[in-house]
Formats: C-alpha cells, sequence, structure tokens
C-alpha cells in the first residue's frame, strides 16, 4: 500500500485494486467535513458508473492493515446499501468507489435520516417498555388480591421508608 491524500487526510491506498484503509479519526473528520467531502468527490475519485460486479461470489473477510485480525462487515449507517469492513480499534477498509458512495449517502441526508430513524426506535422501545412494567405491575397486584387504592398506598409506604432510610 502507498500513501495518499483526500484533501488534508493521509489515507493509504492498495496499488493493486484501488482500496483504500482510513484510520478511525480520519474517516471521522471525512463523515463531518464538507470540504473533506469534496476531496473525495473530486475529479481523483470520481463515483462510480458502473454496479457492484459479482458482489455476492466475492464476499471475504479480510484482515486488519495494522493488528491483521479478521475485520467485520457492516452496512454503514445500518441502511446505506455500502459494506465497509471495520476494525473497531483502527480503521476503515473501502473497496475502491465505496468511500465516494459513502460521501454521496451522507450529503443525501442519509445520515441524518439513519439517525432519525434510531432514536424513533429507541423511544418506541422506551414506550413499549413503560406499558410492559406498568402491566406487569398491574398483574401482579391483581393476582396478590390488591386493588389500585392499596397498590398506590403500598407504593407510598415504600417511598416513605426508602426516604426515612436516606434522611436518618
Amino acid at each position: 500500500m502507498r500513501g495518499v491524500s483526500i484533501g488534508t487526510t493521509a489515507a493509504r491506498e492498495c496499488c493493486k485494486c484501488e482500496g483504500l484503509w482510513l484510520d478511525v479519526s480520519a474517516f471521522e473528520r471525512i463523515c463531518a467535513d464538507r470540504e473533506q467531502q469534496s476531496a473525495v468527490l473530486g475529479p481523483a475519485s470520481p463515483v462510480p458508473t458502473h454496479p457492484a460486479r459479482d458482489a455476492v461470489s466475492r464476499v471475504r473477510y479480510v484482515p486488519c492493515p495494522e493488528c491483521k485480525q479478521l475485520m467485520n462487515r457492516i452496512n454503514f449507517a445500518k441502511c446505506s446499501g455500502v459494506i465497509v469492513d471495520i476494525c473497531r480499534g483502527h480503521g476503515t477498509w473501502f473497496d475502491r468507489d465505496e468511500l465516494s458512495r459513502i460521501v454521496e449517502f451522507i450529503r443525501s441526508g442519509g445520515l441524518e435520516a439513519a439517525r432519525d430513524k434510531e432514536k424513533s426506535q429507541l423511544e418506541e422501545a422506551r414506550r413499549q417498555l413503560a406499558q410492559d412494567q406498568l402491566s406487569a405491575s398491574s398483574k401482579t397486584a391483581t393476582f396478590l388480591g390488591l386493588n389500585q387504592d392499596e397498590t398506590r398506598l403500598g407504593g407510598i409506604a415504600s417511598a416513605r421508608g426508602l426516604l426515612r432510610l436516606l434522611l436518618d
């Protein structure tokens, strides 16, 4: 691999396959900085006009250039459609044109949409958990033969006891 520059970001490029290796901080800079993104999309790295060839039959796990451990393959942002190889501690390997595709995804609002979707899913999970806890509490009270007033009084007494313990 040889050292290359993408704008002001250092990277390494494979001379045979034109894949790129970016360390963690370099990739974060590209994701966050529009000037760095413009450098990726510049004339040196045009967006591909051909579809990925034979992607299914050529799937293979590659070792991290730093630690030599096999990297994990993930769909960037869980929804971009760009599968990259990641070593969490060292960086990301991009096959030819994958970095350009990720930058296009980011610039089209894909990263914000993915974050919004994840936030919505977390909020829904929290609502569901609260509903499940309320339902379980109600079922326990019913099982024990307690009515709502008895259940509420029991909760108040428990809170009072906890406060006494903490304040004394």
